[in-house]
């Protein structure tokens, strides 16, 4: 499959910093893809637990290589690969995957930030870096969905200040004037639906108050010619072996294969701005 957005979508990208897709993965392809997130030993088993400042938990998985598992051909499927190509301006490879699980009445807020304040440090000359965030539940303002300030992504790479061990944030002193030229969108999804954003979007999600549980897989590219200057940190160009859209569905419910085929992550990658400055 090509580029599967319109040209209204692409423009619309290009402007705000996200656009959505909605319906890029059909029911008993996002029943596979949730299923392998909560049943795959390899991701249960490297499950880690990000808190923020009121020590709310949000539960994530990460992963630097797009196997054969489901997830995996979901992340090497055409309708993704050539759709973040086009949106790019050229090849990509598979930066990384992660699960984020905000659990009922217990998951975590993430504050303001940009993807590329912290893949800055992983060795990324160019913002040429993008998330597709695919909603394995529906996603609301109760639950904790993505928002997101219009157009920031057009201020390029914003300084990042500590907020905790385990987050960087926008510098606060900042995020006041850029919401009053960047206003906010609330990015509510249904199941399926696909949100596609650019890594200098600044974004933020709050904490899940409410009795649902709020579920996405995002799947992050990199430009092929964007490769990291770094070697060490695993998120470096190896090439991607894209399958046709219809690779998910013959493939069912498979798993990593037990060899660590996928790359999972000990821990979050979190800078530490002060040595960093």
């Amino acid at each position: 499959m090509p580029n599967m957005l319109t040209a209204a979508q692409t423009a619309e990208f290009n402007e705000k910093g996200f656009t959505y897709a909605r319906g890029l993965f059909a029911p008993d392809e996002i029943d596979l893809l949730t299923r392998a997130m909560e049943e795959d030993p390899a991701v249960r088993g490297s499950i880690l637990d990000r808190r923020d400042g009121e020590g709310r938990s949000t539960r994530i998985a990460l992963w630097n290589r797009a196997g054969d598992s489901v997830y995996g051909l979901a992340a090497r499927s055409r309708r993704m690969v050539d759709t973040s190509a086009a949106l790019l301006g050229g090849p990509v490879y598979h930066y990384q995957s992660k699960l984020t699980a905000k659990e009922p009445e217990v998951g975590g807020a993430w504050e303001w930030h940009q993807d590329y304040g912290y893949w800055y440090y992983n060795g990324c000359l160019r913002p040429d870096l993008l998330s597709v965030m695919i909603a394995l539940d529906k996603t609301t303002r109760e639950n904790g969905c993505l928002q997101i300030a219009t157009g920031s992504h057009r201020l390029g790479r914003i300084d990042h200040t500590p907020l905790s061990p385990t987050q960087n944030e926008v510098d606060p002193k900042r995020m006041p004037h850029i919401l009053e030229k960047c206003p906010i969108e609330y990015c509510e999804l249904d199941k399926g639906d696909a949100l596609i954003f650019h890594c200098n979007a600044i974004h933020r999600s709050d904490a899940n108050r409410s009795a649902n549980r709020r579920w996405t897989l995002l799947i992050c590219y990199n430009r092929v010619d964007n490769d990291t200057i770094i070697k060490s940190d695993d998120r470096f160009f190896v090439p991607l072996d894209a399958v046709d859209d219809d690779a998910l569905r013959r493939a069912g419910l498979r798993f990593a294969s037990g060899d660590n085929q996928e790359h999972f992550a000990s821990r979050p990658y979190v800078p530490d701005l002060r040595k960093a400055s």
